[in-house]
């Protein structure tokens, strides 16, 4: 059994251990003792050195812990050293953590189901449906006052039927270690912890998403929070410099700058419809009947040049796009042909599918070889009511 050290006290970087066992070519070692925290309860595991070789993993094998090294020990006794800034870091989220998810649990009556300690950002599950801005600045300004009065954080070891007053009861029997937040918290957990509230740092909530019916609250503490912070901060003045304003005046400017652009876009959008309705006027005055078209995507423009084209007596426009295959049909009311039945009879003789109306039909099919039998059969089927054929190259 590994005695670890991590449990009463995760300020303990430096140790000595005796190597009880080495595996997988000297790779994967246990030791008698250890302060590195193996990944568990949300919280990743510890990296450092043990005997000057860097370690890439530890893992809880229940009774046992194995540390997982870069190379392989050839060593009875061993001086090891945790990763101390890393550690640290992992020790202010995951207090944080249990500082927010008391302050939500209080307010909101909301409980953590899960939590996750990432690399750049940690998040909370939370069991509620939804979560209001109004709510998450009342939960992070309550979780930041509770630090700025740095609070004791305490580890004690209690046996579970005594163990009154848990956030969450714990289905383990026997002895807990529970950490406790001075007036706010009280959870079992086997993590490492800070001692006072204040060692936590800032906490920064940076977003919700919705999930499974709960609501995930992306947030972060500490030195995270604050290298956060800065980083948001320059975003802004880079964005405040494209305006040539003050950093407040950002959100304001850039809310102007899309009205304006989704106004020109409408109008882009506009001028191009009128555009290709005009092209389409212009081939049926140009002496086609009917028109065969290539293009990249059956899209708005390509249906304005359709009705351009077929607006107009005995006309038929054929567009066809090879990625996806598809195909659309446009034809006058006096050209004899139903655009819609036409299509769609054609279609699902070919495993396609797809109709339309009297004077306007699309659809598609599976495979490029079906795409160019249903063109040339569309094609025949126009001439045979007096269309004058035209393939156009695009």
């Amino acid at each position: 059994m590994t005695d670890r050290l991590y449990y009463t006290d995760a300020r303990l970087t430096s140790f000595r251990a005796t190597v009880r066992e080495a595996r997988d070519g000297g790779r994967r070692v246990y030791l008698d003792r250890t302060a590195f925290y193996p990944s568990s309860g949300g919280q990743p595991s510890d990296r450092g050195v043990v005997a000057g070789i860097p370690v890439l993993d530890v893992i809880d094998e229940g009774e046992e812990i194995a540390h997982v090294l870069a190379e392989r020990l050839n060593a009875r006794e061993a001086d090891c050293c945790i990763d101390w800034p890393r550690r640290f870091d992992h020790m202010q989220q995951h207090t944080g953590q249990h500082l927010l998810s008391a302050v939500f649990h209080e307010r909101f009556g909301a409980a953590t189901l899960s939590f996750h300690l990432g690399e750049q950002v940690s998040t909370i599950e939370l069991a509620m449906p939804n979560l209001s801005v109004e709510q998450i600045a009342s939960a992070e300004a309550a979780a930041n006052e509770i630090i700025f009065e740095n609070r004791p954080v305490r580890v004690t070891f209690e046996h579970a039927g005594e163990a009154a007053g848990l956030r969450k009861a714990s289905q383990r029997g026997g002895t807990l270690r529970v950490v406790s937040i001075e007036g706010i918290d009280r959870s079992a957990c086997g993590g490492t912890h800070v001692s006072s509230a204040g060692e936590i740092g800032p906490v920064l909530v940076r977003g919700i998403e919705k999930i499974r019916g709960n609501v995930r609250v992306e947030f972060v503490c500490g030195g995270r929070a604050i290298r956060r912070a800065r980083a948001d901060y320059a975003t802004l003045t880079r964005a405040a410099r494209v305006f040539s304003s003050a950093v407040d005046d950002v959100p304001d400017l850039a809310s102007a700058q899309q009205a304006k652009l989704m106004e020109s876009e409408k109008q882009r959008r506009k001028l191009a419809g009128e555009c290709a309705l005009r092209r389409g006027r212009d081939l049926y005055a140009g002496g086609e009947r009917l028109h065969v078209a290539p293009v990249a995507a059956i899209d708005e423009q390509t249906t304005q040049e359709a009705l351009g084209f077929s607006g107009n007596s005995g006309a038929i426009y054929i567009a066809v796009c090879e990625n996806p295959p598809s195909i659309l049909l446009a034809a006058a009311p006096d050209s004899g042909l139903h655009a819609g039945n036409t299509l769609k009879r054609l279609l699902s003789e070919l495993g396609g599918k797809g109709g339309g109306s009297a004077t306007m039909a699309r659809g598609s099919v599976p495979s490029a070889s079906a795409l160019a039998t249903v063109t040339e059969r569309l094609r025949a089927t126009a001439m045979r009511t007096g269309a004058s054929p035209h393939t156009a190259a695009r």
